[in-house]
């Protein structure tokens, strides 16, 4: 059973649904207790940081998020989950939740063509093995909508990269986490891949 976390962020009977495509069974729910009890956890999200991370605090789940990280629990971010578990972000100078060390940025392309946000399918390069990119090749290409991206302090934290004007962080990892700058849940076969890894992974690297 996977649990997805509702903080009115979007997108989650998306996630749902393709749990389903995986053969997985899924809940949605805003409850702390059920997140700290949970086997497996998707952390999806789009739209603003800031509206993200004041609703996880009310709801006590950013500390319910910090819990089930320290206990090893396998979690899986999506887009906005790839950003607010960094220690801030520039959307509005927000402290965000911190699991991994480093700034989400907004981009500022310098080609004046690259709209933001970076819409569309692009491509993906693995820079380090991870469980859950065993099936992805370098160039594979997923699905992305956003304006701003992860920069992880630590090099070891960046599993892929994508180019849009720079080369920008868009698979980060830590432990028991995994998140992808892309909607693994909108990305096709390489999406439900890296799903499907997912309900199999135990959190070790």
């Amino acid at each position: 059973m996977i649990t997805i976390i509702d903080y009115e962020a979007g997108n989650l009977r998306s996630v749902q649904r393709a749990c389903h495509r995986v053969g997985v069974e899924s809940v949605v729910t805003a409850d702390p207790a059920a997140v700290e009890k949970a086997e497996r956890i998707i952390f999806p999200g789009v739209g603003a940081a800031t509206s993200a991370v004041d609703t996880l605090r009310e709801r006590k789940l950013d500390e319910a998020l910090k819990y089930a990280f320290n206990q090893g629990i396998p979690i899986l971010g999506i887009c906005l989950g790839a950003q607010i578990i960094l220690e801030f972000t520039e959307e509005d100078d927000r402290q965000c939740l911190g699991l991994v060390k480093g700034v989400c940025k907004r981009f500022e392309p310098e080609d004046r063509s690259l709209k933001v946000p970076h819409m569309g399918w692009n491509g993906v390069n693995v820079v380090q093995p991870h469980p859950l990119l065993e099936s992805v090749e370098n160039g594979d290409e997923f699905y992305f909508v956003h304006s701003y991206y992860p920069c992880p302090t630590d090099t070891s934290n960046i599993y892929g990269v994508t180019e849009y004007g720079l080369e920008f962080c868009s698979v980060v990892g830590k432990r028991n986490l995994f998140a992808t700058q892309f909607h693994i849940e909108k990305s096709g076969q390489f999406g439900l891949s890296i799903l499907e890894r997912f309900c199999n992974w135990d959190g070790t690297i």
